[in-house]
């Protein structure tokens, strides 16, 4: 009986620490994307997104369409920001001016699409598929 308790720790051990690197594959192998800061701008809002690429390839181009909600919940508009070329392993900052928005109005930021995922070696739909978010602002950020 001892012996197949042992076999049972043994096995329950193994299971644990697979899962655990299935997930750090998983997530080391994404897109990830960080709405790290929205101010108020000449032009309107400025939002500032730290993006990674640890997808393992480089990205020629990455583009997304999101939609802007307002203070009430209702969609404010569709643009789509061009991050252009990420290169594999790589941590970049972007900026983008959205004229005539106000950041105190902003409520949430959706990812509705990627308009443009290409790259050597990437499937067209990593971008979407493998997309991780994150905010360090009050606005909820998304897919």
């Amino acid at each position: 009986m001892t012996s197949l308790r042992t076999s049972l720790r043994l096995l329950t051990s193994t299971l644990a620490m697979s899962l655990a690197m299935v997930s750090a594959w998983a997530e080391q192998s994404a897109l990830a994307l960080e709405l790290n800061g929205a101010q108020a701008s000449d032009k309107g809002c400025r939002l500032t997104f730290v993006v990674s690429n640890n997808l393992g390839a480089d990205l020629s181009k990455a583009a997304f369409e999101i939609a802007l909600f307002n203070e009430t919940g209702v969609v404010d508009r569709l643009t789509v920001l061009d991050f252009k070329e990420l290169p594999a392993g790589k941590t970049k900052v972007t900026r983008f001016d959205l004229a005539g928005t106000d950041c105190a109005k902003v409520s949430r930021v959706l990812i509705n699409s990627a308009t443009e995922c290409a790259g050597a070696a990437v499937e067209p739909n990593a971008c979407m598929r493998k997309l991780k978010t994150d905010t360090k602002t009050g606005i909820a950020f998304g897919v």
